[in-house]
């Protein structure tokens, strides 16, 4: 069965997750940290259901584990470069400052979220 996602709908359910991730960290201390990191890796698994609309739901997941493991591994590398814009605002928010297992933990979970999400027909495509 091929599943068509509605670029639209997966732009929108990128910009949700985005402003729900970052009211999350401006939220008072009773909320995890790190629920902005689940967050990530399903904003992650939206980004990729946007790119690559015809791919399967497995596809999309490992590409967004392959992409989200990449960026956490990249927090071991330390050129004045990239360290200058991992400590600006964006590049905080997108490489992040420092590798923890924990935040792969909570990438793949966002990912299986979506991943559910998916499965459960929230994404309202066109199946042929």
């Amino acid at each position: 069965m091929l599943i068509r996602r509605k670029r639209l709908y997966y732009l929108i359910l990128v910009l949700v997750v985005i402003v729900v991730g970052l009211l999350s960290r401006e939220i008072p201390s009773w909320l995890p940290k790190w629920i902005g990191d689940i967050l990530w890796g399903l904003m992650v698994f939206f980004i990729m259901g946007f790119i690559f609309r015809d791919r399967p739901i497995l596809n999309n997941a490992i590409l967004s584990a392959i992409f989200s493991i990449g960026i956490e591994v990249a927090k071991f590398y330390h050129a004045p470069w990239i360290d200058t814009f991992r400590y600006t605002i964006i590049g905080g928010l997108i490489l992040g400052y420092v590798f923890s297992f924990y935040n792969i933990l909570c990438y793949i979970t966002g990912i299986a979220i979506g991943v559910t999400c998916e499965k459960l027909g929230i994404n309202n495509s066109n199946k042929e």
